[in-house]
């Protein structure tokens, strides 16, 4: 299955961790702070975290949509279903709160709407997922979760920066520091 393929390097098929993080900043357009020397675009410290967690989530994209493709048995598909499920519990759950409690509130508007109703999306798809897992909801569930980050990567973050006060976007950023689940994949 498509887990497999990464050594004791930490390469995923092959790649360098730096490399895939390029190739992700580049095949969706990311302005992350990995992505920082592609595209010269700095994300402020306080939104690191977020970013980190976002990378995360785009890894777990692209180790999920490679291993379908190698083995979309039942078995297979039920283990990456698992595997969503568990990075959902683990990190997305405490990613969605921390944007919805300290930085939709900020910025009210269209686009909060947008990013509030994928949350939403993501969340029943992870709930689809724990009952009924399929390549296609594993699919949906990947390709959403991409969209999403890209947005909040691209517009949201960058219009956070823009807009708020420095003192307000430090405050936040402690409180996303102290809150925040890091974890390695």
């Amino acid at each position: 299955m498509g887990w497999s393929g990464t050594g004791s390097s930490g390469s995923v098929h092959g790649s360098s961790p730096s490399l895939l993080l390029s190739r992700l900043c580049e095949k969706y357009q990311l302005s992350s702070p990995h992505c920082a020397k592609q595209n010269n675009v700095r994300r402020d410290p306080s939104l690191i975290p977020l970013s980190h967690q976002h990378h995360n989530g785009l890894a777990l994209c692209v180790l999920t949509d490679r291993a379908l493709a190698a083995d979309s048995t039942p078995a297979s598909v039920q283990q990456l279903a698992q595997r969503i499920i568990d990075r959902y519990e683990i990190e997305l759950i405490n990613h969605f709160e921390l944007e919805e409690q300290l930085l939709f509130p900020t910025s009210p508007g269209p686009l909060v709407d947008q990013l509030t109703a994928e949350h939403r999306q993501l969340e029943s798809l992870v709930r689809q997922l724990r009952t009924n897992a399929s390549p296609e909801l594993l699919s949906h569930f990947t390709q959403l979760l991409r969209t999403h980050i890209r947005r909040e990567e691209n517009e949201f973050f960058p219009a956070i920066q823009r807009d708020l006060p420095r003192p307000q976007l430090d405050s936040i950023g402690q409180e996303i520091a102290k809150k925040a689940v890091q974890v390695c994949l």
